[in-house]
C-alpha cells in the first residue's frame, strides 16, 4: 500500500512540475516528446550521439542515431539550424516530401561515412536532384559522378591578357555577357543568309550560266568565254558572308589562348574550310580572266574542280552546331557509337551480298527480270533492307518475292539492334549536359561573384532551363528570387 502510494505521490509531482513549466513559458522539458533532440536538456556526451531520430519520406519513415547525422554538419541533416523547420512537432520527426527510394542512398551516405551510391532503381537526375537537396556537397557529388561514369568537366583555359580575355569571352561563349550573346545571334544568321544563298543560286531562275557557256565552248572554241560578275547579287551576298565569317576566325585566332590546341579543333578547321572555296573560286577566276590561252581540256578540268570546291561551302552548316547545345549533343552521341554504326554498316554490308545474290538467282530465268547481275542488284537490297522501297526494280517471280520478303524483315532487325545502345548514349550525354549546367548554378549561387554578373547569369540558366524543360532544376525559380530579394 505504501509502495502505490510512492508511486502516487511520484506522478503528482511530476504533474505539478509540468504544469509549473507550462506556466513559467520554460523550455526546458527533459521528458517532452514534442521537441527535437538538439533542443532537449539532459543529454551529454554519448547520450546525444546515441539518441535516435525518426525521419519520414513522403510516409516511410527511417530510424538512425542522432550521431550518425552529425557527422556531416555541413549538410541539411547534419545540421540542426538546417534540418530544425522540418521537424513535425505533433509526430516528433522530421518530415521530407521527397523522393522514396532515393533516401536510401542519401542515408548509407551519413551511415558509411561519405561513400555515395545510387539505388538500381532511381534515375541519375532524380538521385542527383536530392544529393543537392540534402546539400552532400559538391565533393560527394563529383564521386557520384565518377562512379556514374560522367566525364569531369574541363577546366577551360582564358588569355591571361584582360582585353584578349574579354574579347575571348565575347566571341567563345556567347553567355557570358549580353555583347557576346549579340554577336552570336550575328552570326548565326550570317550562317543562315549564306546557306539560303548556296541553296537558291541553283534554282533555274537564278543559275549561273558560265558553266553552260564552258560546256558550249568545248564544242566551238571560237566562242567568247563569260567573265566573272562581281555585281551578281549571289557575289554580293557571300562576300559579305564571308568577310564576317574571316573576320570572326582571325578575331578567335589572336585572342585564344593556346595556338596549337586553336588549330586543332574540328570545329575550327570546319570554319576554315567554310570561307576556303571561296578565295580558291575567286582567284582561279582572275587568274584565267588574265590568261586566255588555255585549252578545253583544262577549262573542264578546272569547272569539275570549281564543283567539287563548291560543294566545300556546304559545311558552313556545322558552324550553327558552336550555337546549338543540341547539335553538340547529337554529334558526341555519334561519336561514341561509332562502334555500333561501324557493325551496322558490316550486317548491311552482309545482307547486301547475301540478298543481291538471292535475287539474282531467284530471277535468272526470267526475261522480264530487272536483275541483269548481282552488282546491278546491290541498290535493290540496300532500299529494301532500309525499308525505303524506292520501286524502281522489283522482284516479279514467286522466289524473288520471298527473297524480297525476307530482305525487308532482316532489314528491319538489322537497323533496330543498335538503336536502343545510341538512344542511352544519348541520354547519358543529354544528362550530363544538364547536370553540367545545374553544378554552374550551383557554383554561381554559393561563389564569390559580383552580384551583376551572378544575377545575370542565374537568370540565363533559369530562362534555359524554363525553355527546354528540363526537370533537373527544380526549385531554381524560387532560389533565385529568394537570393535576389537577399541581395
Amino acid at each position: 500500500m505504501k509502495a502505490v502510494c510512492n508511486c502516487k505521490e511520484k506522478r503528482r509531482v511530476f504533474k505539478a512540475r509540468r504544469t509549473r513549466n507550462i506556466g513559467t513559458g520554460s523550455r526546458v522539458w527533459p521528458w517532452a516528446p514534442n521537441f527535437p533532440p538538439e533542443k532537449r536538456g539532459g543529454h551529454k556526451g554519448n547520450k546525444e550521439s546515441n539518441e535516435r531520430v525518426l525521419i519520414n519520406i513522403a510516409g516511410l519513415r527511417y530510424e538512425t542515431q542522432l550521431g550518425t547525422l552529425n557527422q556531416f554538419p555541413d549538410t541539411l541533416l547534419g545540421d540542426p539550424a538546417k534540418r530544425i523547420k522540418y521537424f513535425d512537432p505533433l509526430r516528433n520527426e522530421y518530415f521530407f516530401d521527397r523522393n522514396r527510394p532515393s533516401f536510401d542512398g542519401i542515408l548509407y551516405f551519413y551511415q558509411s561515412g561519405g561513400k555515395i551510391r545510387r539505388p538500381v532503381n532511381v534515375s541519375i537526375d532524380v538521385f542527383a536532384d536530392e544529393i543537392r537537396f540534402y546539400q552532400l556537397g559538391e565533393e560527394a557529388m563529383e564521386r557520384f559522378r565518377e562512379d556514374e561514369g560522367f566525364i569531369k568537366e574541363e577546366e577551360k583555359p582564358l588569355p591571361q591578357n584582360e582585353f584578349q580575355k574579354q574579347v575571348w569571352l565575347i566571341f567563345e561563349y556567347p553567355e557570358s555577357s549580353s555583347p557576346a550573346r549579340g554577336i552570336a545571334i550575328v552570326s548565326v544568321i550570317v550562317i543562315t543568309i549564306s546557306i539560303i544563298t548556296f541553296c537558291l543560286e541553283t534554282l533555274p531562275e537564278f543559275r549561273d550560266e558560265r558553266e553552260l557557256a564552258v560546256s558550249s565552248r568545248l564544242d566551238n572554241s571560237t566562242a567568247p568565254r563569260p567573265s566573272l560578275t562581281f555585281t551578281d547579287p549571289f557575289f554580293i551576298i557571300e562576300t559579305t558572308c564571308v568577310i564576317w565569317f574571316t573576320f570572326e576566325l582571325i578575331v578567335r585566332f589572336f585572342a585564344c589562348p593556346s595556338k596549337s590546341e586553336f588549330s586543332k579543333t574540328i570545329m575550327n578547321i570546319i570554319d576554315i574550310m567554310s570561307i576556303m572555296p571561296y578565295f580558291i573560286t575567286v582567284g582561279t577566276e582572275l587568274a584565267e580572266q588574265q590568261g586566255q590561252e588555255h585549252q578545253n581540256g583544262q577549262q573542264a578540268m578546272s569547272l569539275a574542280i570549281l564543283r567539287v570546291i563548291r560543294l566545300v561551302r556546304v559545311f558552313r552548316i556545322f558552324k550553327l552546331s558552336r550555337h546549338s547545345k543540341g547539335l553538340q549533343i547529337l554529334g558526341q552521341t555519334l561519336k561514341a557509337s561509332m562502334r555500333e554504326l561501324g557493325l551496322l554498316i558490316f550486317f548491311l554490308f552482309i545482307g547486301v551480298i547475301l540478298f543481291s545474290s538471292a535475287v539474282y538467282f531467284a530471277e535468272a530465268d526470267e526475261p522480264e527480270s530487272h536483275f541483269s547481275s548481282i552488282p546491278d542488284a546491290f541498290w535493290w537490297a540496300v532500299v529494301t533492307m532500309t525499308t525505303v522501297g524506292y520501286g524502281d526494280m522489283r522482284p516479279v517471280t514467286v522466289g524473288g518475292k520471298i527473297v524480297g520478303s525476307l530482305c525487308a524483315i532482316a532489314g528491319v532487325l538489322t537497323i533496330a539492334l543498335p538503336v536502343p545502345v545510341i538512344v542511352s548514349n544519348f541520354n547519358y550525354f543529354y544528362h550530363r549536359e544538364t547536370d553540367q549546367d545545374q553544378s554552374k548554378t550551383d557554383r554561381l549561387l554559393s561563389g564569390n561573384f559580383p552580384v551583376a554578373l551572378r544575377n545575370r547569369l542565374l537568370s540565363q540558366n533559369f530562362h534555359v532551363a524554363k525553355r527546354n524543360r528540363q526537370v533537373s532544376f527544380p526549385n531554381l525559380g524560387l532560389r533565385l528570387k529568394n537570393f535576389q530579394v537577399a541581395l
